[in-house]
């Protein structure tokens, strides 16, 4: 018998709950692939963007000539990172003016650590950004093999108990309902499998561009409390 026709037969073998529970699978890996390539694609021009962004950054004369000119730069961690920094640089900068009603553009103390506060927390919502949606996947790495051991585990029971009360022990009899059972686990892993690799490369990325961040951030503190620390 071909393939095809097999799995025709064994779902037209399964029992109502066990075709409920393929079909709540089925739900499970569409979500899932669709988790998978959005969040590939968003890890991907994140790591474009960011390599840009970091030239541009390198290649600016003053600290904060790309935020002076406004530039929106959506979907770049790095840049986020910077915005948010800077933002709190400048707003440190004015207050400094306020106070003392100098024009040097220097900042206290007690203002770089606000700013350093303000790039840890840029740092924190864009890798939960980022991290937006894997736990779809995860919960499909964990809970689609459980579905799939719950259909077949249901299956084999049903089948079992009307060989009983049929008092028909043959293979025959036996053969088809067990199969149909056994299919629940197979489609169980067909989501959970693919659901694993694709969550283990998308962590792995995510992990490398929160270490970017991370050490960008620190890098831009450290360029900021040079050119704008008051030492007085």
């Amino acid at each position: 018998m071909p393939a095809d026709f097999e799995l025709v037969f064994v779902w037209n073998q399964a029992r109502p709950e066990g075709k409920a529970i393929i079909i709540l699978l089925v739900l499970f890996s569409i979500f899932a692939w669709s988790v998978m390539a959005s969040k590939a694609m968003q890890m991907r021009r994140a790591r474009r963007l960011n390599r840009l962004f970091d030239q541009e950054f390198r290649a600016q004369k003053g600290l904060m000539d790309i935020f002076d000119r406004k530039i929106q730069v959506h979907g770049c961690p790095l840049y986020a990172v910077y915005e948010m920094g800077c933002g709190e640089l400048q707003r440190g900068v004015e207050r400094a003016k306020d106070k003392r009603g100098e024009e040097g553009g220097k900042v206290s103390l007690r203002s770089i650590e606000h700013v350093k506060r303000a790039l840890e927390r840029a740092v924190s919502l864009e890798s939960l950004r980022l991290e937006s949606g894997l736990i779809l996947l995860a919960l499909a790495v964990s809970g689609a093999p459980f579905l799939g051991l719950l259909g077949t585990v249901w299956g084999v029971m049903s089948t079992f108990a009307e060989v009983a009360k049929a008092g028909n022990a043959q293979l025959t009899t036996m053969a088809p309902g067990v199969a149909a059972a056994l299919v629940t686990t197979v489609a169980g892993l067909l989501v959970a499998i693919p659901s694993m690799f694709g969550y283990n490369w998308l962590v792995h990325h995510l992990r490398v561009l929160t270490v970017d961040m991370d050490n960008f951030a620190h890098e831009l503190a450290s360029k900021m409390e040079i050119d704008y620390l008051d030492d007085v």
